[in-house]
């Protein structure tokens, strides 16, 4: 009988459904489709969602922050941290050997761009579907966007496949990563001048966040630089392309001349919580605190960066290398560039008996000294560093706060804070002209501008200063001058130019991909590592092979979905 009553029951449903069909129009609830999202309230929202993607940082094998791959692969710091064992991926990262198709950290890093990609093209999609005033600013934001995450997987991993707003995802598995070097970039310098048409100059809603038509300029002069340097099949560079670096000097000097950014006076507010997106700063990762979220929208990646001291308490990695540490090392003023590691700089006593950079103390902690411009908060080189005994003394300093900092927020045991990482900084445009007018046998201009840089530097010690208020460190930096202290060549300006890159940048993860864009990768990390192996035991087998080791492997899992449509890097 019950059974009959349920036969019944449902006879009656059904003679109610043919009557009325209206429920096949109506969305499933609980399921979210692209129309209901279509209106201008949910694209703003869909927008946001884009740009906090950008700040989803987290250590564990997934960041954005760059000097994972930017500062181990290129010689400035060591992984740190608890031994080789403690996320080992970064350790095969620093030292090339063993790394696999396979490598947890790379298939991590592939996975976190196309990610903020994935919102970006979200994006896109809703803003198609509605109409609004800031509709046409809001897609040049995105595109933005999503060009600066496909310009850090060409970095990375030379051939990715282009994934936009156009292709279903019943789509994606059609495309490949076989667009050319010359393609792939054109599909990023594409998404940059649509910005660059139709971003403002100045947010039109005072939203820093928001990328500018400067910052469009400012980042496809970058995109355009590192293209000018064309490489061949075996991740040679083989030609500088002349007309690039032509438009690099005309974009960098609209930026320089016409965006209202200016240098700091002093080097250190670049790195200071309380002078963030100031008069320097042109476009910036954007995180926050007491948001009324439980610890804020801080980096992620900078959890793992601060001392093992009560202060603070965790975790010691990102610590600068020796070679790093020696090549701000000055003598009358100009660096050594030729005898520079022949004379390790290790604590307080060092940077006075030698004459130094004072970049170097805005940029490293060391034994002895005041960290992070406190006089009476000196860094203890024995303790502070998690396991000195292998990573030695040093400790980053650019990307961490002062425990009293109103950006500190500890999230036991790690430690981190909401300082905003610069992407793109005015001292950073300065050295890409002077690059390119180097490039461009132009060196003769190229001259003042680095100049201004270490003028900079020069005046950049009121904060290094003990309780006494004596300087830290045996200051001596001097620009150069042509029959002077130097003979300002083609040939010694490029040198010049590649050591004031490593010092004004330093430890903010771009030096590997310099030394991919310039060619030199391959010389420059055996030669580094033929020193530093005699220092850190962990660096013992490391070896850079050329022709392989320029760029990360394509992820075998991606290759395995992709059903072996994605090719493999060269040399893997």
């Amino acid at each position: 009988m019950k059974k009959i009553k349920n036969i019944a029951a449902a006879g009656v449903i059904l003679l109610l459904c043919a009557c009325n069909n209206k429920f096949l129009e109506d969305a499933p609830k609980g399921i979210i489709t692209e129309g209901l999202l279509a209106s201008r309230e949910n694209a703003e929202k869909m927008v946001i969602a884009a740009y906090a993607a950008q700040g989803n940082e987290r250590y564990y094998l997934r960041p954005l922050t760059p000097w994972p791959y930017g500062d181990l692969r290129g010689g400035d710091a060591y992984k740190g941290g608890a031994g080789i064992g403690d996320l080992p991926e970064w350790n095969v990262s620093e030292t090339f050997v063993n790394m696999t198709t396979d490598e947890g950290g790379v298939a991590g890093k592939w996975e976190i761009e196309y990610q903020c990609i994935s919102r970006t093209n979200q994006a896109l999609k809703i803003l198609s579907m509605v109409d609004f005033p800031e509709k046409t600013t809001r897609v040049a934001e995105m595109r933005f966007l999503r060009a600066n995450n496909y310009f850090w997987l060409k970095l990375n991993f030379r051939y990715v496949p282009f994934i936009d707003e156009t292709l279903e995802v019943a789509d994606y598995k059609s495309v490949g990563n076989d667009l050319t070097d010359e393609e792939l970039w054109g599909k990023i310098i594409d998404d940059l001048q649509f910005a660059i048409d139709n971003l403002p100059e100045v947010p039109t809603d005072g939203a820093v966040g928001r990328p500018t038509k400067f910052a469009a300029k400012a980042y496809m002069a970058k995109v355009l630089l590192y293209a000018s340097y064309e490489q061949d099949e075996k991740n040679q560079v083989v030609n500088i392309n002349t007309d690039r670096l032509q438009q690099v000097v005309n974009l960098t000097t609209d930026v320089i001349q016409n965006s209202g950014k200016q240098l700091f006076a002093d080097f250190a507010d670049n790195f200071q919580c309380e002078t963030q997106n100031g008069m320097e700063s042109i476009w910036a990762i954007q995180f926050s605190h007491n948001d009324g979220t439980p610890t804020g929208r801080i980096n992620g990646t900078n959890q793992v960066v601060y001392p093992m001291v009560k202060e603070y308490g965790c975790c010691g990695y990102h610590t600068p290398s020796q070679n790093l540490v020696n090549a701000f090392r000055t003598v009358n003023g100009l660096p050594d560039f030729d005898h520079y590691n022949s004379i390790n700089i290790v604590n307080a006593a060092s940077v006075k008996t030698h004459t130094i950079d004072p970049r170097l103390l805005h940029t490293v902690a060391m034994d002895g000294l005041p960290y992070k411009y406190k006089a009476d908060f000196i860094f203890d080189g024995d303790t502070w560093p998690r396991q000195p005994e292998s990573y030695g003394s040093f400790m980053s300093m650019k990307e961490t706060v002062p425990y009293d900092s109103p950006c500190y927020q500890p999230v036991n045991p790690w430690k981190s804070d909401s300082k905003n990482r610069d992407v793109i900084r005015l001292d950073d445009v300065i050295l890409w002209k002077a690059e390119a007018l180097i490039q461009l046998n132009r060196h003769a201009e190229a001259l003042p501008l680095i100049n201004q840089l270490r003028n900079r530097a020069a005046q950049s010690t009121t904060l290094l200063v003990d309780l006494h208020g004596d300087p830290t460190g045996n200051f001596d930096i001097k620009p150069y001058l042509d029959g002077v202290n130097c003979t300002w060549t083609k040939e010694f300006a490029w040198k010049a130019l590649k050591w004031e890159r490593r010092l004004e940048m330093a430890c903010e993860g771009f030096r590997a991909y310099d030394l991919l864009r310039w060619g030199v990768f391959a010389e420059e990390m055996n030669t580094y590592f033929s020193v530093e192996r005699t220092r850190r035991s962990h660096l013992a087998n490391a070896k850079f092979t050329k022709e392989r080791d320029e760029y990360l492997p394509i992820p075998k899992g991606q290759i395995d979905l992709s059903q072996n449509l994605y090719r493999q890097n060269y040399g893997y």
